[in-house]
């Protein structure tokens, strides 16, 4: 019984800090301008767009396309993916609903 709680414990610990490590990233390097295209019309009512964003991938910049994503609950608001400028480096923010 109790290994079981241990390893339950060690295993949500894990996840936890697997997803607090995926959401922000740090670089020496600014990343590029961000890219501009049309966006189109939305799929459908309540959808909303979510720019694209620069992305570190093996060292180098990847450009993620921007989306339309409907929002979990009615007033949620998009919070935009956004590097900014701490210290010595640039560090990332993953958009997210709020």
């Amino acid at each position: 019984m109790r290994s079981k709680l241990l390893a339950g414990t060690l295993l949500s610990l894990g996840a936890l800090l697997s997803a607090c490590a995926g959401g922000a990233y740090y670089t020496a390097y600014a990343p590029p301008p961000p890219r501009y295209a049309a966006v189109g019309y939305a799929p459908g009512p309540g959808f909303v767009w979510t720019a694209g964003y620069w992305n570190r991938m093996g060292g180098n910049w990847a450009w993620v396309e921007g989306r339309w994503q409907r929002p979990p609950h009615r007033n949620a608001v998009w919070v935009a993916s956004e590097w900014r400028h701490e210290g010595r480096g640039y560090r990332f923010y993953r958009g997210h609903w709020r």
